[in-house]
């Protein structure tokens, strides 16, 4: 098989691939992106990732390269595995990658190949694509049989390994007006993971296409859920947290994704919900999803609510006060700063005049090329010395676990902002400090 697009997606199932046994043909565009993991290296973190990388690469199993005629001779199963941002200007997806991969496969091809979609993509794009290979193929005149199905990913950053070689479901969305090899192919893809017991659903096209961007709708309103209902506990003194607890017991609900604080962040949830909005627009059932704006907003309004709680600490202005921002990335166990709400919130204060320090474990230099100007440590040790404010703003073990007797010694101010709800607030408060947090009255 081959798995065109070596991003974040596309470079981890071309090595888990490669882990279940199949023999894997890593294809993109980018030669620095091609070279590094030629070399073994990961352009990204990943946890376990590394290791799969090299041992699969040792195989024989996987292997990288830019060429579209290597890639067209290599295999008749193709992962279509490239991004789909949002466009400028719109909250639509931008497909131009996806069309591009097609552009350049397609007339290589000859005799009958799978394409399996893996990127999110507004419904309806598949049969627009099936159109368009159809299309390419017949001018290319090489006899070319290619089918477009859809196989979604359920990947969670920090955890993609796992959830790529032992997934919780395999989708796979196929065309039902001729004959189809998608499901059958899939079925000998996914052997091991089936024979483990992973459950596995066949649908048609649209179906499958709507699975992945409803469950991340999803997540991110019931992540805005509890931060909407967080705003109502500043106002009243309740607390988030124990409010989470007591109606996460009901199974019907469930506290996963109940955790108040700065709210989501990354590649995905933003620019999916964005998207499938955008989608719902164009097919004319828009107030189905009007909701989604308010969803998106609530997330916003947390980002501004930790820099106004910042101001609200250090007396009504932040022009020259030190602050420390602990995290960068949009969630702990990744290197991704896309539109991470730690690091839009560091921006923000230091937009807002104050002198900030930044210190991530892993997304240091992504978040200087996003954010050059802010000031970033070498340790977290280096990034409290001297901070007049604090904000945990990724909760990243590390941050997590701080001392606050030994924490209280590097910084001017015992004063922190758990933006995550994760720290114990008594053995902080029982140190000196001042507590703030979302959703919580603690002092």
């Amino acid at each position: 098989m081959t798995v065109i697009g070596t991003g974040y997606l596309g470079a981890t199932h071309a090595a888990c691939m490669a882990e279940l046994g199949h023999d894997v043909l890593g294809v993109d565009v980018d030669p620095a992106k091609i070279e590094a993991l030629s070399d073994g290296r990961v352009p990204f973190f990943e946890p376990g990732l590394p290791e799969v990388l090299e041992r699969t690469m040792e195989s024989g199993r996987l292997r990288f390269t830019t060429d579209y005629a290597e890639a067209a001779g290599h295999a008749t199963v193709h992962f279509l595995a490239v991004g789909t941002p949002q466009q400028r200007g719109s909250y639509a997806a931008d497909l131009t990658y996806v069309h591009a991969v097609l552009d350049d496969l397609v007339p290589r091809l000859e005799g009958r190949h799978l394409v399996l979609g893996k990127s999110t993509v507004p419904v309806g794009t598949a049969v627009e694509l099936q159109e368009r290979v159809d299309a390419l193929a017949a001018e290319a005149g090489r006899g070319a049989e290619v089918e477009i199905a859809w196989n979604p990913e359920f990947l969670r950053e920090g955890y993609a390994v796992k959830d790529t070689i032992t997934p919780d479901r395999i989708v796979v969305g196929h065309r039902t007006d001729r004959p189809s090899t998608a499901v059958e192919t899939a079925r000998e893809i996914y052997a091991r993971p089936l024979d483990e017991g992973t459950p596995f659903f066949e649908m048609n096209l649209p179906t499958a296409e709507l699975v992945k961007v409803s469950a991340n709708a999803f997540l991110a309103t019931k992540i805005s859920f509890i931060n909407a209902v967080s705003e109502i506990c500043e106002a009243t003194g309740a607390d988030v947290t124990r409010l989470a607890d007591a109606i996460g017991v009901d199974d019907r609900i469930g506290r996963k994704f109940l955790g108040a604080g700065l709210g989501f962040g990354g590649g995905c949830l933003p620019k999916d919900i964005r998207a499938f909005m955008a989608r719902a627009g164009e097919l004319g059932v828009d107030q189905a999803l009007t909701f989604l704006r308010e969803v998106d907003a609530i997330n916003q309004r947390r980002r501004e609510r930790v820099v106004e709680l910042t101001r609200e600490l250090t007396g009504g202005r932040l022009i020259g006060r030190r602050v420390c921002v602990l995290g960068a990335a949009f969630k702990p166990n990744s290197d991704d700063v896309r539109d991470s709400p730690a690091l839009n919130v560091a921006g923000s204060l230091s937009l807002a005049g104050a002198s900030v320090s930044v210190y991530d474990p892993q997304a240091m230099a992504n978040a200087a090329r996003v954010f050059p100007t802010l000031g970033y440590a070498g340790s977290v040790e280096e990034a409290l010395q001297g901070a007049e404010v604090v904000v945990l703003a990724t909760e990243w073990r590390q941050f997590r676990d701080l001392d606050p007797a030994a924490t209280g010694e590097l910084v001017d101010e015992r004063v922190i902002i758990d933006a995550r709800n994760v720290l114990d607030a008594d053995a902080w408060r029982a140190e000196g400090w001042t507590v703030a947090a979302l959703g919580r009255a603690l002092n």
